[in-house]
């Protein structure tokens, strides 16, 4: 088989991953809090033939950090997080963290995702507020009060730019580096009365689909034709070998 069939070979399948990332990106498009996930292709060269040949890399996969659009909900328990920072939940191992804000409050007064989670403070405990206090008051810094008593402070966590993020359901992630309080809220916070929407967008993915597809198509067709000739010269040298 000639070279240019491998590469070909590579090409497509790089388009297939390409296609299941944005295909899930798509599905996704209306999860709060969801992070696109992108995928980077790497050249590899190889010098198995006569000239140098390159081709397509797998691909690695990486979770968007993009910041996704805030929408008003006017729902106490909603919270859209502003800046680099994100909130954490109690996952089964440890804390996960989301841009999820919605929150619920259990008849026992426990804060919790609408997965059923329970959301951390600062210090990774669960958050206990009153049940029958009334809607909580959530202050730009995470503080928590119901009436005129502070009832404790929703956890902001920055994660270091460089760290690896692992998806958790759909809109949580698991750092491969400890994330951090954060601490300077000129820059971080939250808004009450909000939720952020996932940080993909419709148009572009299904734009992305259709180029995927037709490059998919492309490469199909050329491996076609370089199949006819491959097939038309092998039955030329027979014909000509039995003359």
């Amino acid at each position: 088989m000639q070279p240019s069939i491998y590469v070909s070979l590579s090409g497509q399948m790089a388009l297939m991953r390409r296609l299941e990332t944005v295909a899930h990106n798509v599905a996704n498009a209306t999860t709060a809090g969801f992070r696109a996930e992108e995928i980077k292709f790497d050249q590899l060269l190889s010098d198995k033939t006569d000239s140098p040949t390159a081709f397509v890399s797998g691909g690695s996969t990486y979770i968007s950090r993009k910041a996704g659009e805030l929408t008003r909900t006017e729902n106490p328990l909603d919270v859209a997080v502003t800046g680099d920072a994100w909130l954490a939940f109690q996952g089964p191992n440890g804390p996960v963290y989301t841009r999820d804000g919605r929150m619920t409050i259990t008849p026992e007064g426990e804060l919790r995702t609408l997965n059923g989670h329970a959301i951390l403070d600062v210090g990774g405990a669960p958050i206990q507020l009153n049940p029958n206090g009334g809607p909580p008051l959530i202050a730009a810094d995470g503080t928590i009060t119901q009436g005129q008593q502070q009832m404790g402070a929703l956890g902001l966590f920055t994660i270091p730019a460089q760290a690896n993020l692992v998806r958790f359901e759909n809109s949580g992630v698991l750092p491969d580096m400890p994330a951090q309080p954060a601490l300077d809220f000129s820059r971080v916070g939250v808004q009450q009365g909000f939720m952020e929407q996932a940080n993909v967008n419709p148009v572009s993915e299904i734009s992305r689909l259709i180029q995927i597809q037709r490059s998919f198509d492309s490469i199909s067709n050329s491996m076609n034709r370089t199949e006819d000739t491959h097939t038309s010269a092998i039955r030329t040298l027979g014909e000509t070998n039995r003359s």
